[in-house]
């Protein structure tokens, strides 16, 4: 059996590094990353024989990534680390027709201009996480409008469209599923043709042989693995991964607020944090396997704590700080493990980052802040207590504290100079229960 071997750069130096398409596969698999595979023992041989060019298409519907898109992002880097050169197709042209795919009903068309910015936003996102370099192994970020764009309708469907069959376009789930129920667009309908049109692209330009995605993708991707085979008589391979969900049957990625979003101006740092700080303990252990690349006797150890002391949460804030670290880097990840224990109290609230606070204040429920206002007042507008009487006897009990000081006085008032940086005034009941008071 062939191993592709390659050079790495260390501290160290250059070492040479060797990772079977066996034990990659294996790896995924593990880290349960595999949801659908074309033919798996002939992609392990194109693996061992590589490089590998691969590719992942993410559209842009929105201003940024989220965190459903990190899963296959860090996929992507995990081909990479073995040895493949990865591309991060950022879809232009494919972004403004909508995907069909895991939609009831049909897509709200952006703007060209829109779509524009969103695709400038997406592609700078995409770049920390890969490796970019001059090597057989450094990365690609590619846009499908610029081979998209200077084609015609005439040639699009004359070229590419012919080797399309209507029967089994109708037959994919993403487009059946909408003929059942609202109907589609032949905008929509045409998604297919135009990202196997991009695969079929990327194999001339770059021999890129494998597109991976979330199994939602399946169809779409088959097809441009068909196209390839009919256009130039090449092979390719596909691999999908299992869309990311939680245990109790929520919405992954999903808070009250909104979509947790990798982009810092939408969800800042310390939201991110407190997501995966959150997460279910049923999750835990299966979100370290996706998010992060700890070993397998690492997440063994985690597993260890977690289930003989689920109380200290170490899995939990591992994959919080593993993550925030990733998305935001080492010293944002920092300063809001500071702000976390100085909200509750393991800190000075004065001393800590200013913006990384303000952020995190942001994010807990609050009410706007008057001069004068009663303390029981805020306690309840804000949604700590269910009452004003509940409030008062929270203070009655010694469970209320204002800027990490308990309070006992039912007649305490808020003033100005009790806003921490200028910018809001914190509440805790109890421990564990946060709430703010926004200037």
């Amino acid at each position: 059996m062939g191993r592709w071997r390659f050079k790495k750069s260390t501290d160290q130096g250059s070492q040479e590094i060797v990772v079977t398409g066996q034990e990659l596969i294996d790896d995924l698999e593990w880290r349960g990353l595999i949801a659908q595979t074309t033919d798996r023992n002939e992609l392990i041989k194109a693996l061992d024989n590589g490089p590998v060019t691969l590719y992942i298409g993410f559209d842009p519907t929105a201003a940024s990534l989220h965190i459903g898109s990190l899963a296959v992002l860090l996929a992507l880097k995990r081909f990479q680390l073995a040895g493949h050169r990865p591309i991060a197709l950022v879809g232009g042209a494919t972004g403004l027709v909508g995907d069909p795919s895991g939609k009831s009903e049909e897509r709200t068309l952006n703007d060209e201009k829109v779509v524009a910015q969103y695709v400038a936003r997406i592609r700078k996102q995409v770049e920390p996480y890969l490796d970019f370099n001059d090597s057989p192994t450094g990365a690609l970020v590619v846009n499908n409008l610029e081979w998209t764009e200077p084609l015609s309708a005439i040639a699009l469907l004359r070229d590419i469209g012919k080797h399309f069959s209507v029967n089994q376009m109708l037959a994919k789930d993403s487009v059946s599923s909408r003929l059942n129920a609202n109907g589609i667009s032949y905008t929509e309908f045409s998604y297919q043709v135009l990202q196997g049109f991009d695969f079929l692209e990327l194999y001339r330009r770059h021999r890129c042989t494998l597109q991976i995605g979330g199994s939602d993708q399946w169809g779409n991707i088959i097809a441009g693995l068909d196209l390839i085979r009919k256009v130039e008589q090449g092979s390719a391979h596909c691999l999908t991964i299992p869309l990311v969900t939680k245990s109790d049957g929520t919405k992954f990625g999903k808070t009250a607020s909104g979509t947790v979003w990798l982009d810092s101006e939408l969800t800042s740092a310390y939201a991110l944090y407190q997501y995966w700080l959150g997460v279910d303990d049923r999750d835990v252990i299966s979100y370290i396997k996706i998010f992060t690349f700890a070993t397998r006797d690492e997440v063994a150890v985690l597993e260890k704590e977690l289930s003989e002391n689920p109380g200290a949460r170490n899995a939990a804030r591992f994959l919080a700080q593993d993550v925030t670290a990733r998305v935001h880097g080492s010293d944002a990840m920092r300063k809001v493990e500071e702000v976390s224990k100085a909200l509750f109290g393991q800190g000075d609230l004065g001393a800590v980052d200013g913006a990384t606070l303000a952020a995190a204040a942001a994010n807990l429920p609050n009410t706007p802040f008057t001069e004068g206002m009663l303390a029981l007042d805020a306690f309840a507008l804000s949604g700590l207590c269910d009452s004003k009487s509940a409030a008062r006897r929270l203070i009655k009990e010694g469970g209320a504290y204002l800027n990490n000081e308990r309070i006992s006085d039912e007649g305490a008032i808020l003033n100005k100079s009790q806003l921490i940086k200028g910018n809001f005034i914190l509440l805790r009941k109890g421990k564990r229960e946060l709430a703010a008071v926004l200037a």
